[in-house]
């Protein structure tokens, strides 16, 4: 079994594997206002991942909604990715952006797939090299799709989830979105949360831009009295919805899925929030 994550030292080890392919997922902006001192730099060999054009749904007015698969199998074969790659992803935040990659990959039927773990800033804080951002042509890949549609929650799926309880929603927003405290960063949209969802912030399953170790992510959820319920994760726009998703995904057995509309797709529809 492939670990979700790996350690910079692990990926330093591999790079000269013959299968391995090294995406680095960094994004020139994102609504929770992170920055990034190392714009300019990536992992030597490293090839760029433009999220919200190749790998989303442009026909629709919500963000980054993952994009048909189709559309997914072009983009990857454009990398050069095969059926057989070993796929590493990072982005220059820590881990922010390589979760949604890592999540897509394996929605995509792709499982050979690991985030790592800290991304470019522990990587080079590690005493790895680096190159600056270049951009290199592939010999074509031939990446073929197998959805998995258990992955994905619709807003239809939502509703449904409100009258049943069948799954558990958990939300990764901040306390202060989800209580409707505090605006949200797109403009005009309102603050609040679905029905019957608990909230989890990303940042608490996270240290210094890392994933926490095992044995600090399983009290996390224990606390928030994760049963063994299918779990739903939820955000503003299915970002960071998948960093919980990742962080589950080391200590428990539970099936997990992404709303990807998120809250942008739900406070802009007829339900009202809580």
């Amino acid at each position: 079994m492939i670990d979700p994550i790996v350690s910079p030292e692990w990926l330093h080890q591999h790079m000269d594997d013959p299968n391995l392919i090294v995406l680095d997922a960094s994004q020139a902006s994102n609504k929770s206002g992170l920055t990034s001192e190392f714009d300019s730099l990536q992992i030597p060999g490293a090839r760029s991942i433009d999220l919200q054009n190749d790998f989303s749904l442009t026909s629709t007015h919500l963000p980054t909604m993952l994009a048909d698969p189709e559309h997914v199998e072009h983009a990857c074969r454009r990398l050069g990715i095969h059926s057989s790659s070993r796929i590493v992803v990072y982005d220059n935040l820590g881990v922010f952006f390589s979760p949604r990659v890592w999540w897509m990959f394996k929605t995509m039927g792709h499982n050979n797939i690991s985030v790592l773990n800290g991304g470019l800033p522990h990587w080079i804080a590690s005493g790895f090299d680096t190159e600056p951002n270049t951009s290199r042509p592939y010999e074509p890949g031939d990446f073929s799709a197998s959805f998995d549609a258990t992955s994905v929650k619709s807003i239809d799926d939502i509703r449904e989830n409100i009258r049943t309880q069948d799954s558990l929603l958990i939300d990764a927003r901040s306390a202060g979105r989800f209580a409707g405290t505090a605006p949200e960063p797109r403009e005009g949209l309102r603050s609040g949360h679905i029905p019957h969802s608990i909230n989890l912030p990303y940042e608490r399953v996270l240290d210094n831009g890392a994933m926490k170790p095992k044995d600090e992510l399983i009290p996390i959820f224990e606390e928030l009295g994760v049963d063994d319920r299918p779990l739903i994760f939820s955000c503003g726009s299915g970002i960071s919805a998948c960093i919980l998703l990742l962080a589950c995904e080391l200590v428990r057995e539970n099936h997990t899925s992404v709303y990807d509309g998120s809250w942008t797709e739900w406070a802009q529809s007829s339900q009202p929030g809580a």
